[in-house]
């Protein structure tokens, strides 16, 4: 039997942002940028393009009269690419 007053070990959270994307043919681009920039600085730049990215699809399927769903999928899609030509490395 266990003691109840025992705390118990929590593990911390762990957030992942699109580093562990495939290689690419940017990938080689991003590298470089990166490590020229530093991760933090570079997470930054990179958070701000992918944000004005998001806002772009979403005003061009509001104005074509997409609805949520079709946005979200159109974002996730977005993601999908990005990974897939390296953006995310």
């Amino acid at each position: 039997m266990t003691s109840s007053s025992q705390p118990t070990a929590r593990k911390g959270l762990v957030v992942l942002a699109g580093n562990n994307a495939a290689n690419g043919p940017f990938t080689p681009i991003v590298i470089v940028v990166r490590n020229a920039m530093g991760v933090k600085a570079f997470n930054q730049l990179r958070g701000k393009g992918i944000s004005l990215h998001s806002q772009v699809i979403k005003d061009f399927c509001k104005q074509i009269g997409a609805d949520n769903k079709q946005i979200q999928g159109l974002i996730r899609l977005a993601k999908k690419n990005g990974e897939k030509l390296g953006f995310l490395s």
